[in-house]
């Protein structure tokens, strides 16, 4: 049975997690929102197309932090009587649409890209310098904010970041030869080999967050290895009726049917056993474990998983 102690400092660990977390994604939403009015000024200011789509572009970038930061705050919320599990999915919710946005937001930029390789466009390559730098400098502060975190809302508002500071990038890169050499369809070019980038890490952070909603087993949980480190357990005879599942692919729950070798096992054995077997799966990375113990020969009820 874990410790009052331990329950509590478990939750304020989580609950720290979903703190940063939210504060994070809040300093992210400020930089951007302020930076996306720059870019709005800047673009009408030098005449700039690209600029002024990039900022629209933006301005769909805080849209998506707004949401994340609004659901990193529900997911703070404790269990009750309509979410038993507590809000942690929110989380993973604002993933979801998050990533969803950037498939969007990313397709657009490369039907464009392309219209500008087919018809390139002169650029304010001066002005696009400045702008640049300054995207880059706010843009990589916000990254560096959210970068490090664990849950994968806060990866996929990383990732949105990464987007922009990699366009910036592309944009200084470019702004600069625009100055000494008149080469006009780099910008686009570039703006392809981005978009394409970050599409495939939205893949993987989509897929993953797919996996956490669908319940499927977390990516880094071997449910064979799991099992076989149950049975060494002396009083142990098999396991059945298996499950484990993610709810915001860092928070890992369980729970099994455990065929027990002699029936008559004592309150204490079981209280000892129900000890040993929690404190195994919080070492394999499952946080939370329910158990249900059966005499050898004794059925149990129909379940989704017979074999497992």
């Amino acid at each position: 049975m874990r410790s009052k102690k331990g329950e509590d400092g478990h939750k304020h660990a989580h609950g720290h997690h979903h703190h940063s977390a939210s504060k994070n994604i809040a300093v992210a939403f400020f930089l951007n929102i302020s930076f996306t009015i720059i870019e709005f000024i800047g673009g009408f200011l030098t005449n700039s197309v690209a600029i002024i789509s990039d900022a629209v572009h933006d301005l769909g970038d805080s849209f998506s932090l707004a949401l994340s930061w609004y659901f990193e705050k529900v997911a703070k919320r404790s269990p009750n009587k309509k979410y038993t599990y507590g809000y942690k999915r929110f989380s993973l919710l604002g993933a979801v649409i998050n990533s969803t946005i950037l498939l969007v937001g990313s397709a657009f930029v490369i039907i464009e890209s392309v219209k500008r390789v087919m018809d390139p466009q002169e650029v304010h390559a001066k002005g696009m310098l400045l702008l640049a730098v300054l995207g880059v400098v706010i843009n990589g502060i916000a990254v560096l904010k959210t970068r490090k975190g664990e849950g994968v809302n806060e990866r996929v508002v990383s990732l949105h970041l990464l987007e922009d500071v990699l366009g910036w990038a592309a944009v200084l890169v470019v702004s600069i030869v625009m100055i000494f050499v008149d080469v006009p369809i780099l910008d686009p070019l570039l703006s392809i080999g981005i978009a394409i980038f970050i599409l495939y890490n939205v893949y993987r952070n989509l897929k993953t967050s797919l996996n956490v909603m669908l319940q499927g087993v977390p990516d880094d949980v071997n449910v064979d290895h799991l099992k076989k480190k149950l049975l060494l357990i002396n009083e142990i005879e098999a396991i059945h009726d298996f499950h484990v599942w993610s709810m915001d692919s860092q928070y890992n729950v369980a729970s099994m049917h455990v065929v027990l070798k002699r029936g008559d096992m004592t309150e204490e054995i079981l209280k000892r056993m129900k000890i040993d077997i929690k404190g195994l799966m919080k070492t394999e990375g499952i946080q939370h474990t329910t158990i249900e113990f059966e005499g050898d020969g004794e059925e149990c009820d129909p379940c989704y998983s017979e074999g497992i």
